[in-house]
């Protein structure tokens, strides 16, 4: 008869056993995934390459040619910078300097030209992605709220699921396209196709964020004889607003990406300029669009992320909407100066 304590080490020891197997197992369909991952892709690659007419090998053996490409990009020539550095023929970074005389006015003046610039393209490129934004935010909360399934009961809520799937199915870069009975690929059409990638992209969000919503405010709400209506409102959109806000302007900045994609197939704006500078073979002017596009996207990745930083659920737990709001203008807490104590 075996004593208790050997029963005891016989169990510890089967579970051992049972352990380093499930670990075993684990790394090996890990290892399986990553071998799989790697073969499908050297797979794909060779069979996209060869509907190029090419090899792998000669992608890799053309790789340092795509390098020293890049040569021809530097310095970037800032020549189309502003109407002013065009007229005067001002080149590279002294076209910079150059627009800033006289307090800025050549900016100003490049504004408001009807000639191209790259100060009045980034403009344009930021007002398309605004523009697309603000159109498509009123259908991308109704769609949003009613594919929920807390507000419209399943199986109706996935009629607007649907549609947002639909819509997100289609890039906005075909969009473009299928606006061209209102009128040819023009920033008009960008602002639609835009709008519309809006609502598909921004009301899945919206959707996604209702239904991970707390239920006791909804109850404490019913309980009071509210409507439907005041339910969805006061209940529920009263507990995600902030996260309505900050994912309106993550999208905002997705937008403005696209328009800059949008410009290159007519939509205007910095993408435009960059298509027709490298179709010029002007390399260095086509590196100054290049950073004039760096500059854009983390400008309005900066402003987006401070705001969205001071709509986090921790920042305000003790203040109203008002407050929060007028908070977001506060100069220390956007230089991140002003830190609670936890």
């Amino acid at each position: 008869m075996s004593s208790p304590d050997a029963d005891a080490s016989e169990v510890v020891s089967e579970q051992l056993r049972r352990l380093d197997r499930a670990r075993r197992i684990k790394y090996g369909l890990w290892v399986g995934f990553l071998a799989a991952t790697v073969g499908l892709t050297w797979w794909g690659m060779d069979y996209v390459a060869a509907n190029a007419g090419l090899a792998i090998g000669d992608v890799i053996d053309r790789f340092p040619d795509f390098l020293a490409f890049f040569g021809n990009f530097f310095p970037p020539d800032f020549h189309q910078f502003t109407i002013y550095t065009q007229d005067e023929d001002v080149h590279g970074l002294d076209a910079l300097w150059a627009s800033f005389r006289d307090g800025g006015a050549p900016l100003v003046d490049s504004v408001f030209s009807a000639r191209s610039s790259l100060v009045k393209a980034s403009l344009v490129t930021l007002l398309l992605g605004f523009m697309g934004t603000v159109l498509g935010f009123p259908l991308a909360l109704f769609f949003g709220v009613l594919g929920s399934e807390r507000v419209v009961p399943f199986p109706l809520n996935f009629l607007f699921r649907g549609t947002m799937s639909a819509i997100r199915a289609i890039p906005a870069l075909v969009w473009i396209f299928l606006y061209i009975p209102i009128g040819p690929p023009s920033q008009m059409t960008a602002v639609l196709a835009i709008a519309t990638d809006t609502v598909g992209n921004l009301g899945r969000l919206f959707t996604d964020e209702l239904e991970e919503i707390d239920e006791g405010p909804i109850e404490a709400i019913r309980s009071t004889g509210a409507s439907g209506t005041q339910t969805v409102g006061f209940g529920m959109l009263s507990q995600v607003f902030r996260s309505y806000i900050a994912w309106t302007l993550y999208i905002l900045e997705i937008n403005t990406r696209i328009a800059i994609s949008l410009g290159v197939v007519g939509a205007g704006g910095l993408g435009f300029l960059i298509r027709n500078s490298q179709d010029l073979f002007r390399f260095e002017q086509t590196a100054a669009g290049i950073v004039m596009v760096f500059i854009v996207v983390l400008s309005i990745e900066l402003v987006s992320s401070r705001v969205r930083a001071r709509l986090r659920p921790g920042e305000h737990d003790s203040t109203g909407v008002v407050e929060a709001v007028r908070s977001l203008f506060d100069p220390r807490k956007w230089a991140g100066l002003d830190r609670r104590e936890p």
